[in-house]
């Protein structure tokens, strides 16, 4: 079974709570967790930060999205390991972690983000960090990639166009050959291939 680190804004864009995303960029995100549902491996940290996060934007013990079923089924599965890796993590500060994969790019990072791309570092396997539209990853992929974690974007146009909305001066070279979003893309392709 394939594992994922799976950021949070899959599961809100799979709930529909993020009106700004396309309609493929939604579908995309509710075929996955329902495919990763069915056979795949979620990847958390031992101090249950990642669904603590989880808990905090979703609801589910109401579920009224693929999202809130999603975590349903997570939180149920919590205690299989053949379903979820637990991941040790050393948070030396508050949201700062010894297994973050780049530490001169920690203080940069979005906070609230760096559980995920030390959860994926950590894990022997180094999964990939599922994103859904959030463009800040794009400035992060390739130094995480260089240390071994890939973040596979899951809705890359969206992306796109949300880092051209908060980064215009910087989008055009976003759009060029071999650039980061063109790998995003590369691997959102693969991934999808091998995941139908």
């Amino acid at each position: 079974m394939k594992a994922a680190v799976i950021d949070t804004n899959v599961l809100l864009v799979a709930n529909g709570s993020h009106a700004d995303v396309s309609p493929a960029c939604r579908k995309i995100c509710i075929e996955r967790l329902c495919q990763h549902q069915a056979s795949g491996v979620v990847v958390i940290d031992d101090g249950y930060r990642i669904l603590r996060e989880y808990l905090n934007k979703t609801r589910p013990n109401q579920p009224k999205g693929v999202g809130d079923a999603f975590l349903k089924w997570l939180l149920q599965q919590a205690g299989n390991a053949a379903r979820v890796h637990r991941v040790p993590l050393t948070e030396v500060a508050e949201n700062e972690f010894e297994e973050f994969p780049v530490p001169d790019l920690q203080p940069a990072f979005d906070p609230a983000d760096r559980k995920f791309a030390a959860v994926a570092h950590a894990h022997p396997d180094k999964p990939p960090i599922w994103q859904a539209a959030d463009s800040k990853w794009l400035n992060w992929q390739d130094s995480l990639l260089a240390r071994g974690v890939r973040v596979d974007f899951l809705c890359p146009d969206d992306a796109a166009r949300y880092y051209g909305n908060k980064f215009s001066g910087e989008a055009s070279s976003l759009r060029s050959p071999g650039n980061r979003l063109t790998a995003g893309k590369r691997a959102v392709g693969d991934v999808t291939r091998r995941g139908r």
